[in-house]
This record gives C-alpha cells, sequence and structure tokens, in this order.
C-alpha cells in the first residue's frame, strides 16, 4: 500500500512538473521569449563583462606532505583570501577540517574553519559583513541538487524573527583546485550574535546564576564510539509515548557548557528543569495556563518550530539536530533551527518524499528507528489553547512570509542569481555530475537544474495547500 502510495504521489509530481513547464516561467535571462522553459545550465557565456559575482574562497593548506591534508579533526592551518571579481575582502588564517556526519561520505566535503592568528590563536573576525567570530563552516551541498534548501528554511526563520545561521553562496577552492559551490555559514554557539545567552562559568552556582545559559541538543552522541553517558548527555523520565520509564527514550546531549566544563551541580539543575517540564506536560494538569507546561517553555517558539518543521516536511526534524536552549532566569526555547538538506521532499524514506503527512508523526512511521520523536508534540496539540495560537500564527504567516508568492520569489531570486546572473550553477555541476544520477537518499533524480528547482516549487505548493487543510482541522 506504501509503495502504491508512493508510486501515485510521484505520478501527479510528475504530471505537474510538465504542466509546470508550460505554465510557470522559468526564471531566465532570455529576453526573446524564445526557449524560455528550457534549461539553461549549459547556456552561461564565458564573457563576464555583465555578471554578478559571489564571493570565492581561496584555501591553501599550510603543511607539508601528510600534514597538508585536510581531515575530521585536528584542524590543519592553511591561508584564506576571499575575493569577489578583482576585490579582495580577506587575507588571514585559518585552521580547517571536515565536517558532518552522514555527509562525510560524500565526494564533496563540508568543512568546518576557524580563524587565527600568525600563532594560531583563535581570533574573531567579521568575514562577509557577518558579526565578527571564530567559528565557520563551509557547507557543500550534495544530495540537495537544488544547493538551496538550507538556506531558504534559515531565512524564513530570520523572517520570522527566530535566529537561524546566516549565511552567503560562496565559491570554494582547495589547494587550487575548484570544488564548487557552497554556503558560508555560522556554527551554532553561545555569541551575543548567536545564540544570545548568558556565559556559564563552573563557578556560576547560586540560585540566581545557576539557571542559565544552556545549549542542549537532541541528536546523535558526539563520543567517538556514539555512546549516551552520564558524562556528555542525560535522559527522558519518559518514552516516546509519553509513559513513565518506559522503553525507548530520548537523550539530550550537553552542547554548551561542553561535557568537560558544565559542573556536576548544573547537570543537575538542567536535568531536574527538563524533568520537571515533561512531568508537567505529562500531567492530567498539562492545559494549566500557570502551573502546566507553559511554566517551562517559550510556547511561541516551539510553535514557529513546528511550523518550519511541518512546512518543510524535515525527516530529521524533532529527532536530530534539535537545538534548545535556556538563558538565565528565562524559560526554554526551542532552536536555533540546523540541518534541513533533507527536507522538502529530498529524503526517500520515513515519508521524507511525502508532501501529505505530519512530520511530528515520525514515528509511527519509523519506530525502528534509533533517533525518535519526544512525545512533546503529540501531547501539546491536545491543548486547545496551544493549537488555536498555532492555527493563528500559520495563517498569519500564509498572508506574508510564508505565502505562496514570497515562498516562489525566494526561489527564483535564487536560482536567477546561480543559474543566470552568474555561471556558478554550470561550474558545479561540471565539477559534480550528478544530475540523473542517485546520491542517497534522493526521492526525486532531475535530469538537469531546471528540474531540480521546479520540483522543489511543486513540492512547496502541494505542501502548503494540504497543511492550509490539516492544521485547519486540528
Amino acid at each position: 500500500m506504501e509503495r502504491k502510495i508512493k508510486d501515485i504521489f510521484f505520478l501527479f509530481l510528475f504530471i505537474a512538473l510538465i504542466i509546470s513547464c508550460n505554465s510557470i516561467d522559468p526564471v531566465s535571462d532570455n529576453n526573446n521569449g524564445e526557449n524560455i522553459n528550457e534549461d539553461t545550465t549549459d547556456d552561461n557565456s564565458n564573457n563576464c563583462e555583465d555578471c554578478v559575482y559571489v564571493y570565492n574562497f581561496e584555501i591553501n593548506t599550510l603543511g607539508v606532505g601528510p600534514e597538508s591534508e585536510i581531515v575530521d579533526e585536528p584542524k590543519v592551518p592553511a591561508s584564506l583570501k576571499i575575493k569577489k571579481a578583482d576585490s579582495v575582502f580577506f587575507e588571514g588564517i585559518i585552521g580547517i577540517e571536515i565536517r558532518g556526519e552522514t555527509s562525510q561520505y560524500f565526494d564533496k566535503k563540508s568543512y568546518g574553519i576557524e580563524t587565527w592568528d600568525q600563532q594560531y590563536n583563535d581570533i574573531d573576525v567579521p568575514l562577509l559583513g557577518f558579526p565578527e567570530e571564530e567559528d565557520w563552516i563551509l557547507y557543500g551541498p550534495f544530495s540537495d541538487k537544488t544547493l538551496i534548501r538550507n538556506k531558504i528554511i534559515y531565512e524564513l526563520s530570520n523572517l520570522m524573527g527566530y535566529y537561524a545561521s546566516r549565511t552567503e553562496f560562496v565559491e570554494l577552492t582547495i589547494n587550487y583546485e575548484y570544488k564548487g559551490l557552497y554556503i558560508f555559514m555560522e556554527k551554532l554557539k553561545r555569541d551575543k550574535n548567536r545564540i544570545n545567552i548568558s556565559k556559564l562559568e563552573e563557578n556560576d552556582l547560586d540560585e540566581n546564576t545557576i539557571s542559565g545559559g544552556y545549549i542542549i541538543k537532541i541528536d546523535k552522541s558526539d563520543m567517538e564510539d556514539g555512546s549516551y553517558t552520564d558524562y556528555n548527555s542525560f535522559q527522558s523520565n519518559y518514552d516516546v509515548f509519553g509513559i513513565l520509564n518506559g522503553d525507548k527514550k530520548i537523550n539530550f546531549n550537553y552542547e554548551y557548557p561542553k561535557p568537560g566544563e558544565i559542573h556536576a551541580d548544573q547537570k543537575k539543575y538542567i536535568q531536574k528543569y527538563f524533568n520537571e517540564f515533561e512531568f508537567s506536560l505529562a500531567s492530567n494538569n498539562f492545559k494549566n495556563p500557570i502551573d502546566g507546561y507553559r511554566k517551562y517553555i517559550n510556547e511561541n517558539s516551539f510553535i514557529d518550530f513546528f511550523i518550519l518543521n511541518e512546512l518543510s516536511n524535515n525527516v530529521d526534524g524533532y529527532r536530530l539536530s534539535t537545538y534548545l536552549y535556556k538563558d538565565r532566569g528565562e524559560k526554554l526555547n526551542i532552536g536555533p533551527i540546523w540541518d534541513f538538506n533533507l527536507s522538502f521532499g529530498n529524503a526517500d524514506y520515513c515519508g521524507g518524499e511525502r508532501y501529505d503527512l505530519w512530520c511530528y508523526k515520525f514515528n509511527e512511521r519509523c519506530l525502528g528507528d534509533s533517533w525518535n520523536v519526544p512525545f512533546w508534540w503529540e501531547r501539546m496539540l491536545e491543548d486547545e489553547s496551544f493549537v488555536i495560537k498555532l492555527k493563528n500564527r500559520w495563517n498569519n504567516l500564509r498572508t506574508n512570509i510564508l505565502s505562496d508568492e514570497n515562498l516562489m520569489d525566494i526561489i527564483n531570486t535564487k536560482y536567477s542569481l546561480l543559474n543566470n546572473e552568474t555561471d556558478v550553477i554550470k561550474k558545479n555541476f561540471d565539477k559534480w555530475k550528478i544530475f540523473g544520477i542517485y546520491i542517497w537518499p534522493n526521492s526525486f533524480i532531475g535530469n538537469n537544474y531546471y528540474e531540480e528547482i521546479e520540483f522543489l516549487k511543486n513540492w512547496i505548493k502541494f505542501r502548503t495547500s494540504w497543511l492550509d487543510k490539516e492544521i485547519d482541522k486540528l
């Protein structure tokens, strides 16, 4: 039955894609109206007198032999030059390493970098106009052949008033080898311009200072052996169905302070806070506006987090790369959002390709997965007040930020920049010849960039239409 539904879904999308080729004008630099529906990836001229440019990152490692190889820890020293056209915007020393989990197995790697001084010490730098910091990421989209899924969702979060990593399209060259299009972005961390919470020192143990700030993450373990222990994490008292002391429980990782830096009393404080939140949410009195779960969380952050994950049907949503933070004297917030490359239909497992199901009900489809969704979302949707606020927020966003018109404009603007105004798409896919090829976990395999973009646009339209109806039914 599941296979039949999937086949019908893709037949529907294929028909829509064919129709769109005749009814939806692609963004194009063709002013004559001829062949406007053809992919233009191979038509960009090398004559760039009128071209728009993106930033170029030129990285050269400073070691000799094996010491020049970029690995997954430790970071190796390298020089970085940032250029756009003939202008140089930065020259300096960095440390660079390979980053990511599954993405490490892709041919196109992603990298973590730190800006260093001449003695290889960390130094804060305001790169590309972003607030100064030392920790940065060069994300190399690969299985996401639109190259823009993460960038779209981060921009939407920022427009909605919730911080997500600032991003910029760049081209990357390492040791004189062209690597393709990358997205330069901020690493999530405690910082006044990123996750803006109080610094928590080891001796902050009195009743006031011990209350923040903390960053907790629902994710895979950061330990080399993949284990969850009292050192690096704590476990929920409830299973994924909200049953006390059940079998399948969520693990919460200490993200800030780091496991080796957080005091034992601070661990006890944040564990107790989570325990009280979950106890309240699981109780019969959970809807009480004073003593219920709202006593512990910023409800609005949970509503917007829900909307962004459901909009994109993020197959990792709620259960991986899920950040929560608590500032001093404040309630628990969820976010910032992170790692949405397997969203917007770009996953062929556990319903990730579908536009017509609830993302938060992942456990019903894939309970055997090692990482599941906390019981929180099912429970909060039993609260009429939460649902009313969710409906109001969704309906309001659909008139502006999340309107189909605005969503299409965001995609078309990026398509135009990468495919029409520059030759970035041609260069990237000349380097990585992956059109028409399955790259895990693609649900759709386009033969060119235009087809990938049209799939994304059509999928989003189907999704928002479905959500309009289903959110109204909650």
